[in-house]
């Protein structure tokens, strides 16, 4: 590998907000065509090197836009709901889980909102590790993918394979494998003009969109510091009912194992990470150090992950990156983001909601507070109704990264730098994976956890 850091190869924003590219130095893009060119090839290239002939038939003049639902929890089922209201052409018609009563009660609950909108036939709901991929098959136009994250990259890699444009929720992987998936899978979706719009939901807020155009124009001057926070309460958990193997009971508890979820700072703390990756506007860190452990979290549902962290990026232009958060019961909450640079500081706190500008340039955002889970929607089917394609999937996928980075350097007590983090070898996947015995990783013990 070489080493420059890579970085996206042709960033596409979100929007005209998102993510200007004007950040984008000449040496950025020299350094990311070299490093993306030498990216390690770990699945098959022929999906890539499909022609433009394969791609799918152009959806703009179809009265109805089927959609698959992969991932029916809570989350996966709000992502159908707004894929349902985005467009009045779309047409929930297959759904797949690999357990059949979340399917149901997924159902049950959307066609209550959207009755017409919903055909999906005993036929076309799907169980098993399997699942995914006969949904795929199934003739489904686009596929939202909703699982836990540890499944993504596959899943991505099968939707894109077969044509399907994609909503695929955060984080994109659990490992730096993974993240090497996506990038490679992104780059095949662009080739075919193929969508994927992720759930990095921030990215599409009207308030943090201006805020962050603000700080790219220059209302900041240069970014000395930013902070992010991300503190919360443990997700739910269930107790383990004998008839459950291993991975059934690991699954029904995904958020609390690693293979799965990634830890909380991939799978939750991640948006707070990707604002500060959108601050820094796709500037990569050299390096990161940090600490983090496990103290609250008890019982077998809770599985092997730490229950806070704090991490600290270093970045070649000079700035610094910090990053706390934490998942304890009775601790005060706070999700907010403060961002220093040579003019002033900004102030964002999406939870109050809070973006304030202060200094030279001062600025208070006082416009319309949007539905940011629906905004994702809406922008993906009018670009797939206008033949326009947008991907998220280098700057989706580099988040992602920023996060198992932050994990890795609190797991082992080492400072990882950023090719590390990238060429990382560690997957946490088991294969082959199947209903039987999977034992659970003893908790990592920084200084003792080898760097992989």
């Amino acid at each position: 590998m070489p080493d420059s850091k890579p970085q996206p190869d042709s960033p596409r924003p979100a929007s005209p907000q998102a993510e200007p590219e004007a950040g984008l130095t000449r040496r950025h893009f020299v350094q990311a065509s070299a490093a993306f060119a030498a990216l390690p090839l770990i699945s098959s290239m022929s999906n890539a090197q499909e022609s433009e002939e394969t791609a799918p038939t152009p959806t703009a003049a179809l009265d109805k836009i089927e959609i698959g639902l992969v991932g029916c929890g809570g989350r996966g089922s709000g992502a159908a709901r707004q894929a349902l209201a985005a467009d009045p052409g779309v047409v929930l018609t297959a759904m797949a889980d690999v357990f059949p009563e979340r399917i149901e009660s997924s159902l049950e609950r959307i066609s209550k909102e959207a009755p017409e909108q919903v055909q999906v036939p005993e036929e076309r709901r799907f169980v098993g590790f399997d699942a995914f991929q006969r949904l795929i098959d199934s003739g489904v136009d686009v596929v939202l993918l909703a699982t836990p994250p540890g499944f993504r990259p596959e899943h991505l890699e099968a939707a894109i394979a077969a044509n399907k444009h994609v909503f695929c929720e955060k984080p994109m992987a659990v490992d730096a494998p993974g993240v090497r998936k996506v990038l490679e899978v992104a780059a095949t979706a662009r080739k075919k003009k193929l969508s994927i719009v992720s759930g990095f939901c921030w990215r599409y807020s009207a308030a943090e969109r201006a805020t962050m155009q603000q700080i790219h124009d220059g209302a900041l001057g240069d970014i000395r510091a930013v902070y992010t926070t991300y503190n919360a309460s443990p997700l739910h958990t269930n107790e383990r009912k004998p008839e459950w193997t291993d991975v059934e009971f690991q699954l029904r508890n995904w958020h609390h194992f690693n293979w799965l979820s990634g830890d909380h700072i991939v799978e939750q703390a991640c948006h707070s990470i990707d604002k500060m990756a959108w601050a820094m506007n796709g500037e990569l860190p050299d390096k990161a150090h940090a600490v983090g452990g496990r103290i609250a979290r008890e019982g077998e549902p809770s599985g092997h992950i730490y229950d806070h962290f704090a991490v600290t990026y270093e970045y070649p232009s000079g700035a610094r990156g910090f990053h706390m958060c934490r998942q304890i019961s009775g601790a005060q909450y706070d999700n907010s983001d403060l961002i220093l640079g040579e003019k002033g500081v900004c102030e964002i706190s999406g939870w109050a909601p809070r973006h304030v500008i202060r200094g030279e340039n001062s600025w208070r955002y006082t416009g319309e507070k949007n539905d940011m889970y629906q905004q994702e929607h809406d922008e993906l089917f009018k670009a797939i109704r206008a033949g326009e394609p947008m991907n998220d999937g280098d700057w989706m996928a580099y988040s992602t990264l920023l996060s198992i980075m932050g994990r890795m350097a609190a797991y082992t007590g080492q400072t990882v730098t950023w090719e590390q983090a990238f060429t990382s070898k560690e997957e946490l996947s088991p294969d082959p994976l199947d209903w039987g015995s999977l034992a659970v990783p003893p908790v990592a013990i920084p200084g003792k956890s080898k760097l992989v």
